[in-house]
């Protein structure tokens, strides 16, 4: 009934519309030019970025740091250097890399991966993309592999987005139960002063075992955590 999310499709979507794609393609082409020229002048061993042939790039697959940003926030996802990552590479993606490195005639370096963060410490089967970074903050989609996420995903983690959707998210949980609670269980009184009372005492309940969760585990939001390399965040 509900199918599950693929994650590069949304990555798609948010970033078609968030950027043209004439003016995505423009900004990359005069990128690449700049880093050519920059990189003839430095001679620079070490490179934070891979030089592409963009005439034979997949420009469907180019994606900025900003749309990366907006889907890991959104779906509590990673966004992290392939050296920390602990799952297996199937051999699709290594064949990806090595078809890509002999069209473009280069050695890819500075692998990003975006996954779930259990996917950084134990090994999963969740979804994630494998990126190459283009310079200026532009990255290449190499491959995508295992399952789609679970489709409820981005509700399941939405508490987590901000600290107003984690309070909203502790009101209507206490609301929802103690609409469950009968008042009779407390007090033969009925009325609305007795329902606030017992709703107050709820929400300090969850509110608490809520923060103790957070603080025990170290958890954080998820605009603080997508490119965080610490597991206890």
């Amino acid at each position: 009934m509900w199918s599950r999310v693929n994650i590069e499709e949304k990555l798609k979507i948010f970033r078609d519309k968030n950027h043209r794609g004439e003016q995505l393609l423009k900004e990359v082409y005069e990128i690449l030019n700049r880093q050519s020229n920059i990189q003839q002048e430095l001679q620079s061993p070490t490179k934070g970025y891979n030089e592409f042939h963009f005439e034979i790039l997949d420009h469907s697959r180019i994606y900025h740091i900003e749309h990366i940003k907006a889907i890991c926030i959104a779906y509590r996802l990673r966004f992290l250097s392939s050296k920390y990552f602990k799952g297996k590479y199937p051999k699709k993606a290594l064949e990806a890399v090595k078809k890509l490195e002999d069209e473009h005639q280069i050695k890819l370096q500075g692998f990003k991966i975006v996954a779930p963060s259990k996917l950084f410490k134990l090994e999963n089967a969740d979804d994630p993309l494998l990126f190459a970074p283009m310079g200026n903050d532009y990255f290449y989609l190499i491959h995508k592999w295992g399952k789609d996420l679970h489709p409820f995903r981005k509700y399941l983690v939405l508490p987590f987005k901000s600290f107003l959707h984690l309070a909203i998210t502790v009101i209507a949980l206490s609301w929802i139960v103690a609409n469950l609670i009968p008042l009779e269980l407390f007090t033969p009184e009925q009325g609305s002063s007795y329902f606030w009372i017992l709703f107050l005492f709820v929400f300090k309940m969850i509110g608490t075992i809520t923060i103790f969760y957070a603080v025990a585990l170290g958890k954080n939001f998820n605009p603080a955590i997508w490119n965080s390399k610490y597991y206890n965040s």
